[in-house]
């Protein structure tokens, strides 16, 4: 009988991360946007591709800057996790 209930247990778990990872993955789609968006950036479009004067001053990135950078590289981590749970999830 109990694993009848862990069986009926992780079925319900299934369809219920089935409807929630999609919206998760929206979510966190749009706070990555918000949060590049955030970000400042000293280079030009001309230095982006090779074009740059020369005499830029390198740009140490700190407090809230810094704090941006890492928010968004953990999303973006947590938005590729979400992906692959959703994906394993899906054909399974």
């Amino acid at each position: 009988m109990p694993v009848f209930y862990f069986i009926c247990y992780n079925l319900v778990v299934m369809e219920w991360l089935k409807i929630v990872l999609p919206w998760l993955q929206v979510i966190l789609s749009v706070a990555i946007i918000a949060a590049v968006l955030m970000q400042t950036s000293d280079a030009g479009l001309g230095s982006a591709f090779g074009g740059g004067s020369g005499n830029e001053i390198a740009h140490t990135k700190r407090g809230l800057e810094k704090g941006l950078m890492w928010g968004t590289a953990i999303m973006a981590g947590l938005f590729v996790l979400l992906s692959i749970a959703t994906l394993l999830i899906n054909t399974a």
